[in-house]
């Protein structure tokens, strides 16, 4: 749910259900790496709600395509993080078995 200015678009605050501090500070990261981004913070209510706030305050773009924006950066993130694991322990796994190999 978004909540802002229909007149001013590029501030609004953003409540997000069923998130906790682990999205949250991951979203408030990549949005303060946007230049367009003047302001970004988050809040949780109430530790017993399970909903994030998230304020965001832009340069003039709308605070909602910013946003939207700041969650495709942060899934190409995450992709990079998973797809670099993957290659390590693969990596690992072919240097246990070279290993395991010379000592036969």
């Amino acid at each position: 749910m978004e909540h802002g200015s229909h007149s001013d678009q590029s501030k609004s605050t953003f409540s997000l259900a069923d998130e906790d501090h682990t999205f949250a500070n991951s979203m408030r990261f990549t949005l303060n790496q946007d230049p367009r981004v003047t302001f970004c913070g988050y809040s949780i209510p109430h530790p017993s709600d399970n909903r994030v706030n998230i304020r965001v305050q832009t340069t003039g773009d709308p605070a909602r395509e910013v946003l939207k924006d700041a969650c495709q950066d942060l899934m190409l993130i995450c992709q990079h993080v998973r797809s670099t694991f993957d290659k390590a322990i693969s990596d690992f796994k072919k240097s246990e078995t070279v290993e395991s190999d010379d000592a036969e």
